[in-house]
């Protein structure tokens, strides 16, 4: 039976996640990184008055339809202390960036088209037309008016319109909660010690950091032995702290020792897709045991993590309300890659930038799915289709860009 392809793979482990029903109120000052909830609506106007947009002087348009005008300068107006008076035939006040525009006055004249005189007047060296150099009441925004749309990823610039709009906090999505479970008895946590045949239980980490990344909050469902029991308490923990996707590492094989699959199947996992034709990453696993999702990665290090961008990240910036994150790009290869086979291929490398500037992609001689040192110094994954032709260098390929 042929394996099921990467991007339907991708279609059904995405097609119908949608952000997470729960939302919770945060401090604006918490609330970078999140997504909004609901509309927010401007609590203010902004500008609330007619401002200068320059350093110069506010005179009515009326009395500098020509260059060479001289005006009265009868006060000034700066940010916070406006001009209190009325602008008459003839005057003009001195006036700052974001200055109250004075009453009757229509038009600003910056001060580098202007001359001091001697005699507390100024000369205006060119025309004023009616509107120049100022901001209007409500040019940005407007009271009762929605600001920013629910569904919007609260970046630097939307928490400072926000903050202009005059809210404090914010209604935003619940983060989903993503419970991580490593499987194997061989497994142990960074600084424990190691028994013979032992090894760190290193994906959780990398995993776990992808989850944060992509909007997701971490339940750590710890280590689990290769025993049914152990197994079944990991699920039951899963189920009891809320988990809306639970992530499973190592174990999803078929094997004396691989008993994940085995324990959700007994608990009513709905298998959706088991292998998949990729490279690394086939023993991909995926399926539903009632409103919680799962989703089991590879046990060995690249091949859990290139599952992680290709599945996890996408799945949980979804259910967070966030875009899916677009990190395919053009790039020219810069070494010879043989013909590929029946699995996509996803290939370990480097991105320069040539000497006209091009994105250059080339790929690491060591390919092994258990180096961990090589996907640390790799910042794409170079596709290869499946049954792609030898490539040469200079071909254009498609990368997978893993720098944030």
């Amino acid at each position: 039976m042929a394996l099921m392809p990467v991007e339907e793979a991708l279609s059904r482990v995405t097609g119908d996640a949608t952000p997470v029903a729960r939302t919770e109120t945060l401090p604006l000052s918490e609330a970078a990184g999140r997504v909004l909830a609901r509309d927010l609506v401007a609590l203010r106007t902004q500008p609330p008055f007619s401002a200068s947009a320059m350093d110069g002087y506010a005179v009515r348009s009326a009395d500098v339809q020509e260059p060479g005008a001289e005006l009265a300068l009868i006060g000034e107006s700066a940010a916070g202390h406006g001009f209190e008076g009325k602008l008459e035939a003839g005057q003009a006040v001195r006036i700052f960036t974001g200055a109250p525009l004075p009453k009757g006055a229509d038009s600003i004249v910056i001060q580098e088209d202007t001359e001091k005189l001697k005699d507390g007047r100024v000369r205006m060296t060119v025309a004023a037309p009616e509107g120049k150099h100022i901001r209007l009441a409500g040019v940005d925004f407007t009271e009762g008016r929605a600001g920013l749309s629910a569904g919007r990823l609260l970046d630097p610039g939307a928490i400072t319109l926000a903050a202009a709009m005059n809210h404090p906090e914010v209604e935003v999505y619940a983060r989903p909660k993503v419970g991580i479970l490593a499987t194997g008895d061989e497994l142990k946590l960074p600084g424990e010690e190691l028994g013979p045949g032992q090894i760190i239980a290193s994906n959780t980490f990398g995993i776990g950091a992808m989850v944060r990344t992509s909007g997701g909050e971490i339940i750590d469902l710890g280590i689990a032995e290769d025993r049914m029991e152990a197994l079944d308490a990991a699920l039951d923990s899963a189920v009891a702290q809320g988990a809306d996707v639970l992530v499973t590492i190592g174990g999803a094989s078929v094997g004396d020792h691989d008993l994940v699959q085995t324990a959700l199947k007994n608990r009513g996992m709905d298998l959706d897709f088991w292998k998949i034709a990729m490279r690394p990453g086939k023993p991909l696993m995926s399926g539903r045991l009632g409103e919680l999702k799962v989703l089991g990665l590879p046990g060995n290090p690249a091949s859990s993590l290139v599952c992680g961008y290709l599945f996890l990240e996408p799945l949980v910036a979804l259910l967070a309300g966030r875009p899916a994150p677009h990190r395919i790009q053009k790039a020219f290869l810069g070494n010879a890659l043989e013909e590929n086979g029946e699995r996509q291929d996803y290939i370990r490398g480097r991105l320069s930038l040539n000497a006209d500037g091009q994105t250059v992609a080339s790929s690491f001689q060591l390919q092994d799915s258990s180096l961990m040192s090589v996907f640390a110094d790799a910042d794409c994954l170079i596709i290869r289709p499946p049954f792609a032709p030898a490539a040469h260098t200079g071909d254009q390929t498609d990368v997978l860009v893993l720098s944030a």
